[in-house]
């Protein structure tokens, strides 16, 4: 080996440190995939409760089934936050673990300034958007909530990515461009969200595992 091939091994090395420095790059594939299935399990609970199906040519039932069903002895409202909050605490808890694997695996810390970078990064877009769509429901806009979280979670994503592998980037502005489409068919909330915290997750997460592991 010359020396110009030891130099430019020190360099690599050097730049893969100084990248694990600034960058979580534990993400797990699987934990996309986890997060994905979760939400079509949700969405599907939904679906059986209010007695729909997807794309359903009168879509506006959906939202007449939604402020009128009450089955199992709940009214919707409260099926949805049940669902949306079961549905959101069992990703997180798949996410956290699959990531916590790799990281093990992989002999890196979970818990470090990169990760407390990404999360302050993610964190600003999510409340905002929390807000304002908490307004769009106070004001009688529930058509627009579906299509407003994918906007803002894409925009997390997108400023989170900095922070972390390159893919979550491309998730991101995926996210963002169904989220504006959706704001023209509003009458497809659900779907919506199925393509986008469903399958798009589960999508991102197989090509993740694929090139990372």
């Amino acid at each position: 080996m010359n020396e110009t091939q030891k130099h430019l091994e020190t360099l690599t090395e050097i730049r893969s440190l100084m990248e694990r420095s600034s960058r979580f790059l534990s993400l797990s594939g699987l934990s996309g995939i986890w997060a994905g299935s979760c939400a079509l399990a949700g969405a599907a609970v939904i679906y059986f409760y209010l007695d729909l199906v997807p794309f359903d040519s009168n879509s506006e039932q959906y939202y007449l089934r939604l402020f009128t069903t009450k089955k199992w002895g709940l009214d919707s409202e409260t099926v949805l936050l049940l669902t949306a909050f079961s549905v959101m605490a069992v990703a997180l808890a798949g996410g956290i673990y699959f990531t916590t694997r790799k990281a093990k695996k992989q002999g890196l810390k979970v818990w470090d300034a990169s990760i407390r970078r990404l999360l302050v990064a993610l964190a600003i877009p999510l409340v905002t958007g929390g807000i304002f769509c908490l307004k769009l429901l106070y004001s009688g806009l529930t058509g627009f909530v579906p299509p407003a979280t994918l906007i803002f979670y894409g925009l997390a994503l997108v400023n989170g990515s900095k922070y972390t592998v390159g893919d979550v980037f491309w998730l991101g502005i995926a996210q963002i461009a169904l989220g504006l489409f959706g704001s023209f068919f509003v009458d497809h909330g659900l779907e919506l969200w199925v393509i986008g915290f469903g399958f798009l997750h589960i999508i991102y997460g197989i090509i993740m595992y694929r090139k990372n592991g």
